[in-house]
């Protein structure tokens, strides 16, 4: 007996596509966002607070799947620039696409932050140095997707502010998160100077971000007052602005935790403990003004949920802000000591996988049937 032929194309690997090297020439950096929230799920689930039977375990392995799929997208994309050079350089005129340039160093920056959680005690301080490689590459990829995005956006692509959305934060964003990883990453350094340069320069990225994020959050409140939510498709990008709120406080309260000891070693302990005074007090009111945002995204997220939302890989900004976010709370629970920010922070952090889970398994479907394979850039041209 025959299965019927939409019974058979319906479980036929990429069956949404014309073939099958359509997977590289629709290859978009869209997909390394999934790297962003799979990276900081690994992150969230290894922090003292969620002291659980195996769960370490787990986050290990998330964060190595993190490495096996940044590893992955990264040959694919090179692999179109390589085969279809024409059509892949369309991204840079391309308003929303260009956009997740941004995702490929933030999601460098969770493989980094992981060699420290989980490659230290496993393969000893020999991490280290890769690691510092690692962070430098991020900080190059960052600086030139905060300045080299924003300027085609100024000369090359057309924007209007009925059709912003909050995917505008993306680019100019990794630098802040290069930044958080640099308060982790300075205290490893076995030389005082480098770790003072290391500090520094993240205080310098956090700056070179935050302000420009904050620059962009203003536009994006007054074009949804005047034009509303966008359209359904861009649902979780009402998520992103949680973002730089949330690495703007984890940076501050790293970077603030490493001041005291960095720079008395190197002859300034006054500017040190300046430093983290500073970090624990922007830390806690960015905290504030993350939870503002954080509940308008809710409020947003149960009004588009009445018409549905048809999934996208946009749906990974659901993980990632979340994740930044959750994670500047156990730090203050940490830093504080108090049981309120323990204990929402161990709920944003449940949130977060039950939301990992939910994408994680519709990417999975929509990969394997070739349905998320899309360029917007090409769209179009023929096959």
């Amino acid at each position: 007996m025959t299965c019927p032929a939409s019974i058979t194309t319906r479980f036929k690997p990429f069956s949404h596509l014309a073939r099958p090297r359509e997977v590289i020439r629709q290859f978009t950096p869209n997909w390394f966002a999934a790297t962003m929230g799979t990276g900081v799920l690994a992150l969230a689930l290894a922090q003292p607070a969620l002291n659980l039977p195996g769960l370490h375990a787990v986050a290990e392995g998330l964060w190595l799947l993190t490495i096996l799929l940044f590893v992955l997208f990264s040959v694919l994309y090179t692999a179109r620039w390589v085969m279809f050079f024409e059509e892949a350089r369309r991204i840079f005129g391309h308003s929303t696409v260009s956009m997740f340039f941004g995702t490929i160093p933030m999601g460098l920056a969770t493989i980094i932050n992981g060699l420290l959680l989980f490659g230290l005690p496993r393969w000893g301080e020999g991490v280290v140095p890769l690691a510092e490689v690692l962070w430098w590459l991020d900080v190059a990829m960052a600086l030139a997707c905060g300045v080299l995005i924003p300027f085609m956006m100024f000369t090359r692509q057309e924007h209007s502010i009925d059709q912003m959305t909050a995917v505008w934060l993306l680019p100019v964003v990794a630098a802040e998160v290069a930044a958080a990883s640099g308060g982790l990453l300075a205290p490893h350094l076995a030389d005082v100077h480098s770790q003072l340069v290391m500090l520094v320069t993240s205080y310098v990225l956090w700056a070179f971000s935050l302000p420009v994020a904050f620059s962009i959050l203003t536009i994006l409140m007054l074009r949804m007052a005047l034009h509303k939510l966008p359209h359904a498709n861009m649902a979780a990008s009402s998520w992103l602005a949680l973002g730089p709120i949330g690495t703007g406080a984890l940076g501050m309260l790293l970077l603030g935790a490493d001041a005291p000891a960095i720079f008395a070693a190197n002859g300034l302990p006054g500017v040190g403990e300046i430093a983290n005074g500073i970090g624990l007090v922007a830390g806690i009111t960015l905290w504030g003004f993350g939870l503002w945002w954080m509940l308008i995204a809710v409020l947003i997220t149960l009004r588009y949920l009445r018409a549905g939302i048809p999934f996208n890989l946009g749906w990974w900004g659901f993980t990632f802000p979340l994740g930044v976010y959750a994670l500047a709370t156990l730090k203050l629970a940490g830093t504080l000591h108090l049981g309120f920010f323990n204990g929402f922070g161990c709920v944003l952090v449940t949130g977060l996988a039950l939301m990992w889970l939910i994408v994680a398994k519709r990417t999975v479907q929509g990969a394997y049937r070739g349905e998320l394979f899309v360029s917007p850039c090409i769209a179009g041209l023929g096959n």
